[in-house]
């Protein structure tokens, strides 16, 4: 009976949370108005950089701080198509304010959807691998990794920053009207960017599902918990982190994408080091190694960061701040180790209980009756 309940409750956890969750989300357009369910789907991009997060972070063990580089790779290559858009034959507005009197070449592509559409995922993985191979190939790991992640997001939002007249500058790229044709601002278009946004959120949770319970994952957990023995064994750390942390930035970059038009904007402060380390907030509290704990974390932490700055705009940083630091020193699983640690309870508890019954029956009727008195009275024994 045993092995068989312990597999039930990884069932029920495995597929019966992210049910759960989905459910309230498909809901959500019935009951939330147009500018909450606007709210909404911006979390779930988020939840999408977190599930990357957690797939390097929580399964491989690299901690990487520039994970809001890729997400605003992504967001400007989005953004960049629908700025032109918008635009028609005109040149972009920013770039007329700073001077420019033709469009700059490596705009021109963008032009098309199908570039900017491949953009978003082949350039943020391009870059991760092409960073991660020289790292990893280093032998570059823990702290280092972090700090150079944290670097590189350093450098390219101050580049972009600088770069007034082809990204807007600290701007941005703003003003974003229309996405295929459709306007941006109605409600139906929101409608069915949301469910777009919960859609990919839900086949980018299926695939990570897939390869941590492929033997892909379980070299990821091997790698996080001893690398030599993973190289002794015959495989390559290098190809394999490689592998993971460009997954992880095609992810971000598809984030981003969907945040722009959720959004419809883009600017440095969504690729800099102070989104990148509220990333790792939202995975930390959800829970490592969880991947439902990721999406959580997420959306749990951005409604909270809206909730108290919309009720206290003064003091709201400070809120957040002592709420952030009690939730990890009391959870330090995460939300998800905690709800996964008291079902895992609660299903023990009935279990012994029905196995006790199961002993009193088979020893005869009184045994069953006063097993049964022996439960009612229990609370009041127990003093529980």
């Amino acid at each position: 009976m045993a092995p068989r309940d312990s597999t039930l409750r990884h069932l029920l956890w495995t597929w019966g949370a992210p049910l759960a969750l989905a459910l309230p989300l498909l809901a959500a357009p019935l009951v939330l108005s147009d500018f909450r369910l606007n709210l909404l789907g911006k979390f779930l991009t988020f939840a999408i950089v977190a599930l990357g997060l957690d797939l390097i972070w929580g399964y491989g063990g690299m901690l990487s701080l520039g994970q809001g580089l890729f997400f605003g790779l992504g967001g400007y290559a989005m953004a960049m198509y629908l700025k032109l858009e918008t635009s028609g034959a005109k040149l972009p507005d920013f770039m007329s304010w700073s001077g420019l009197t033709a469009l700059p070449l490596f705009w021109e592509p963008f032009r098309s959807p199908v570039v900017a559409l491949c953009a978003v995922v082949i350039v943020p993985m391009a870059i991760a691998a092409a960073v991660g191979y020289l790292v990893f190939r280093s032998r570059v790991q823990g702290v280092y990794f972090s700090l150079i992640t944290q670097g590189l997001t350093l450098i390219a939002s101050i580049l972009f920053i600088g770069q007034q007249a082809i990204t807007g500058g600290t701007n941005g790229i703003t003003n974003l009207k229309t996405i295929f044709g459709f306007a941006r601002g109605s409600a139906s278009t929101q409608t069915v960017l949301y469910f777009v946004t919960l859609f990919c959120l839900g086949a980018l949770y299926l695939l990570c599902r897939r390869l941590t319970q492929s033997r892909f994952g379980r070299l990821l957990v091997a790698m996080r918990d001893d690398e030599n023995r993973v190289r002794f064994l015959g495989y390559n750390p290098v190809t394999l982190k490689t592998l993971v942390f460009a997954l992880s930035a095609g992810m971000a970059g598809v984030a981003g994408a969907l945040f722009v038009c959720q959004v419809g904007l883009i600017s440095p402060s969504s690729m800099g080091v102070i989104p990148s380390v509220e990333m790792v907030t939202w995975v930390a509290v959800g829970g490592r190694g969880t991947l439902i704990g990721a999406i959580l974390g997420a959306i749990l932490v951005s409604l909270g960061k809206s909730a108290l700055s919309e009720s206290y705009p003064e003091v709201w940083q400070l809120g957040f701040g002592a709420l952030f630091a009690a939730s990890v020193m009391l959870l330090p699983t995460g939300v998800a180790g905690f709800l996964r640690r008291h079902a895992a309870r609660l299903a023990r508890r009935g279990a012994g209980g029905e196995a006790a019954r199961g002993d009193a029956a088979a020893a005869g009727p009184a045994a069953a009756a006063e097993v049964d008195a022996g439960r009612s009275e229990a609370p009041a024994t127990t003093g529980r």
